[in-house]
């Protein structure tokens, strides 16, 4: 069997020895590390790194654990390790547009996303998505309503702690989330926007973007905070379009952007590669 792969995301402020005191760490605890990045943010003084490792040492993970936890307090270190062999525990919540749910479920069955889907939350019915292969996977259907929000998101809750999910994922779900969850499941929420330029809010974006004459179209995959559509950015693109393009070609464009974005998005935060940077975000590629 081969052996567990692990990540260790930090930051913290920069200063002289951070990678020795790590690299120390992960040597003395028998870890041999595979993949390496870091990054300076000279605008804001702080230090990133994610550090991908296994181990020679069968208990090495524990030994590490307690060298960084030492570490931490003089670097003033944010740290988390995360076990890469271990899919983490997914939770997807759709509305009308299926799109991006059926990507993701492509993605997933076929092993390109290395994630346990625990559950579907729909606020529309099951019946809504009759060519979307939900076998095995568990099924919500939780309406909501201006008047029954609060309800329904303290069902969403109890799901996400029931289940133990790692990560929700808002597959072009068309709901606004509250502060109160908003701040439950910061930095483990991904959403995906239809961003254009100029941006359009409202009804019918696509049919905005064509009665501007657009020129580019595109979607942002973002974490979820109290502020609408404006949290930390992981992933963005955009695909030129026309005056020949109408409505109806810029909404079959939109969703290609909008699937790729969020793939992409969700498996760099499934790899540890998405470290927060205050409003923005450190995208360690491969």
């Amino acid at each position: 069997m081969p052996a567990e792969r692990y990540a260790l995301t930090l930051s913290c402020p920069d200063r002289p020895g951070i990678v020795a005191t790590i690299t120390g760490a992960l040597f003395e605890s028998g870890g041999n590390i595979m993949e390496a990045h870091q990054f300076d943010d000279e605008e804001t003084g702080l230090f990133f790194a994610r550090i991908a490792f296994n181990f020679v040492a069968q208990d090495g993970i524990e030994l590490l654990r307690a060298k960084l936890t030492d570490a931490a307090a003089s670097l003033q270190m944010r740290w988390n390790i995360l076990n890469l062999s271990a899919p983490q525990r997914v939770l997807l919540l759709v509305s009308g547009y299926d799109h991006c749910l059926a990507d993701l479920l492509y993605r997933w069955r076929i092993g390109e996303l290395p994630m346990d889907v625990v559950g579907i939350v729909a606020n529309h019915p099951r019946e809504t998505y009759p060519h979307l292969d939900f076998d095995g996977v568990s099924f919500d259907f939780l309406p909501v309503t201006r008047e029954t929000k609060p309800q329904q998101e303290a069902q969403i809750w109890q799901i996400v702690t029931e289940r133990k999910v790692d990560l929700v994922v808002l597959a072009r779900y068309m709901q606004i989330l509250s502060d109160t969850l908003s701040s439950r499941l910061a930095g483990r929420c991904i959403n995906i926007h239809h961003s254009f330029l100029p941006g359009f809010k409202g009804a019918k974006p696509y049919d905005q973007a064509h009665a501007r004459g657009v020129k580019l179209i595109g979607a942002t995959a973002h974490y979820v905070t109290e502020h609408l559509d404006e949290g930390p950015i992981i992933e963005q693109d955009v695909e030129r379009v026309s005056h020949h393009d109408e409505p109806g070609a810029l909404v079959r464009k939109g969703r290609d952007i909008e699937r790729r974005v969020l793939s992409r998005a969700v498996a760099w935060h499934l790899d540890g590669r998405v470290i927060l940077n205050g409003r923005k975000t450190v995208i360690f590629k491969d």
